[in-house]
């Protein structure tokens, strides 16, 4: 697998390649349906001002995010995209079978070739319950604990190679390489690339080991990020994937004209995760609905230890925020959710952002 298909180069002034994580929220007033269509309009945009790959968060059993179905989603969005990658960021690999995720990938790089990025992660993207209800357990935990041998039995079925005597040997994730060894057979070259994702040092290790390049969830895991960055890089051994290593972040930052409008955009944001770190997921609310909500002190401190970690104002200012950052980080791609309630704002900070960096216009 050439490595040409993880490393990107960064465009305009950005200090390195941006990319767009997706969680296609649903806001009050709002169905899956508007959020769906924003998804299609904002892939397009990145695809139109030279962001590198657009990646979609596997949640579950949470009403303001409408993300259950990566690999749906990711159909449609290739359906619509010519160019840019187009990746999970990401499934959650216990609560599937590795042959099932090794079908549905095998399946988006024949509808996309070339452009399919397999980000995995081992939490199960939701609560306790939701989890063994997926998993089919009661104790969903064990799965996560399985993850390393999920993941080798994975990309045996990805390269169609499990060895005689194997159980799985005659087993084959279609579409996928047997197609080539038929009669008559042709292949395609591309293999979607893995990447582990992580917010701690397992995966962080688990990447370097088998050289994989991997994701870190700085937008929700701010404390553990040159830690798990630190232990990646030291750790890597050089592989067929990658020689070096390759780390992305991912980053909350939502620019907009002016910055009271940030302020309330994020204010909201922030609402939305208190309700449901306390068991209350709900609709996004309107930044109109959290300036009328009155916080408890430990909602406020809260809510502004979380913006804290939101990179948010004019596009100036997040500019030099996300340029901090890098400096900080030495991430080799920052991949940017804006989690505004408003669909058009969220578009327009992805606008602003480009512009601020003078990305390409194509």
């Amino acid at each position: 697998m050439p490595a040409a298909e993880i490393r990107a180069t960064p465009q305009g002034t950005a200090p390195a390649p941006l990319s767009v994580l997706d969680l296609v929220t649903v806001s009050q007033g709002h169905t899956a349906t508007d959020a769906l269509h924003t998804s299609v309009q904002l892939s397009r945009l990145a695809e139109t001002r030279g962001f590198h790959r657009y990646w979609v968060a596997e949640h579950h059993s949470m009403p303001g995010v409408a993300s259950s179905s990566p690999a749906v989603i990711l159909a449609h969005i290739a359906a619509h995209t010519t160019r840019i990658r187009l990746g999970s960021g990401g499934v959650m690999l216990p609560n599937h079978a590795p042959l099932v995720i090794a079908e549905q990938f095998g399946t988006l790089e024949a509808l996309a070739p070339g452009r399919i990025d397999l980000g995995l992660g081992r939490a199960p993207g939701t609560d306790g319950a939701t989890a063994a209800a997926l998993r089919r357990t009661d104790h969903p935990g064990e799965g996560a604990d399985d993850f390393p041998e999920q993941l080798a039995e994975l990309t045996r079925f990805l390269d169609d190679d499990f060895p005689d005597g194997h159980p799985y040997r005659r087993i084959h994730a279609v579409p996928g390489p047997v197609q080539s060894t038929s009669p008559g057979g042709v292949q395609s070259p591309h293999r979607p690339p893995i990447w582990l994702l992580g917010s701690s040092g397992f995966s962080a290790r688990l990447a370097a080991t088998l050289g994989l390049p991997f994701a870190f969830a700085h937008h929700f895991s701010a404390r553990n990020t040159i830690p798990a960055l630190d232990l990646y890089r030291e750790s890597f051994q050089p592989s067929a994937v990658l020689d070096r290593p390759y780390a992305l972040i991912g980053v909350s930052a939502l620019a907009t004209d002016d910055e009271k409008e940030a302020r309330r955009q994020v204010k909201a944001a922030a609402l939305s995760m208190i309700r449901l770190r306390t068991g209350r997921p709900g609709l996004i609310p309107s930044p109109e609905e959290a300036e009328a909500h009155e916080f408890t002190p430990l909602e406020r401190e809260f809510a502004d230890s979380w913006n804290a970690n939101v990179i948010h104002g004019t596009p100036d200012e997040v500019r030099t925020g996300l340029d901090d950052l890098h400096k900080r980080t030495g991430a080799d791609e920052l991949m940017i959710t804006s989690n505004a309630p408003g669909m058009d704002v969220r578009l327009r900070s992805y606008e602003l952002i480009a512009d601020a960096y003078d990305l390409p216009t194509t």
